[in-house]
């Protein structure tokens, strides 16, 4: 299965370092929607290059596009083609039998309450020890799903690609298209 992750790249970093491609930056996290540091690290993908470039840039909307937006902590945006192994077990959250047998509701997967989401992903974690990571749709756009993996995940994991982002790339131009970012 191929993957896209938008993250800040240090192109000196070997694959899994610090701001490498497959780094699991739980150094970070804390604030992320499944994010649970004390538990584990995670990794935030998606199933369109669009749809991760959107999540990095959604702070901005309404601005300029402009160069700086595509920085973080000093380092360039880059967009990593991911290459999961088709045999990676991921928990389906858009699939009705597993909300219910998780006895999730669609409103609470999808809503941006950290107290909530953080908690469902801890014990999706517990319960399913074989699990890669949770797969769930966008908020952003239904249609584009998302995927949180879990540290586990890692030896799963390969690089396809890894290009830094410009204001010219197309999933660059798509999100800012989305979030009415004025293009020069």
């Amino acid at each position: 299965m191929i993957l896209y992750r938008c993250f800040a790249w240090n192109v000196r970093a070997g694959h899994t370092e610090a701001d490498g491609p497959l780094w699991f930056a739980r150094a970070y996290q804390g604030d992320g929607r499944h994010d649970n540091p004390d538990l584990f690290g995670c990794m935030y993908l998606a199933d369109r290059a669009v749809s991760s470039v959107v999540e990095q840039l959604a702070r901005f909307r309404g601005q300029r596009l402009s160069a700086p937006l595509l920085r973080r902590r000093g380092l360039p945006l880059a967009l990593a083609q991911l290459e999961l192994a088709e045999s990676a077990e991921l928990i389906d959250l858009d699939a009705p039998t597993v909300l219910r047998r998780e006895r999730l509701r669609p409103s609470l997967v999808a809503t941006r309450d950290r107290t909530i989401t953080q908690p469902q992903a801890r014990a999706l974690h517990d319960r399913h020890a074989a699990a890669a990571g949770i797969r769930w749709w966008s908020t952003y756009e239904a249609r584009w799903m998302n995927v949180t993996l879990f540290e586990r995940a890692a030896p799963q994991l390969s690089v396809r690609d890894v290009q830094e982002l410009t204001i010219d790339a197309a999933a660059v131009q798509e999100a800012a298209q989305l979030f009415a970012l004025q293009v020069r």
